[in-house]
């Protein structure tokens, strides 16, 4: 396997809450999968958790080369934990198709997150 692609982003969380308070759903459902959404909405502090997928989803824009826009939408990406509470990346619709073209191999995904701030970073291997 090769690297492909580093990425990392920062976000603030208070942007995020922001975001969330005041589009709701339409910011949400624009962003964030359902299971995504459930996951953060059952956490004591959703905005953090939220914040922490948005930069993770940045960071994979960045590692692929893409941003978000053409050959990779938001909802192409679903952040899950494994049972062991690591993080992983799954790529769906046009970012599957992307995935494809590079040959992808795997994607690797670190989250953090303060009061303040969520960051994330993104390793893209290809075969």
């Amino acid at each position: 396997m090769n690297i492909y692609g580093i990425g990392i982003d920062v976000v603030e969380v208070e942007r995020i809450g922001s975001s969330m308070a005041e589009f709701g759903d339409r910011f949400a459902d624009r962003v964030f999968t359902a299971p995504e959404r459930d996951y953060c909405e059952r956490q004591k502090r959703p905005e953090i958790h939220y914040a922490a997928r948005f930069a993770a989803k940045e960071a994979v824009a960045k590692a692929l080369g893409t941003g978000i826009g053409k050959d990779l939408a938001w909802l192409d990406m679903e952040v899950r934990r494994r049972d062991s509470g690591e993080p992983e990346v799954f790529l769906s619709g046009d970012g599957a198709k992307f995935a494809e073209k590079i040959k992808l191999a795997q994607i690797k995904i670190s989250l953090t997150h303060a009061q303040h701030y969520a960051a994330a970073n993104a390793v893209v291997l290809v075969e």
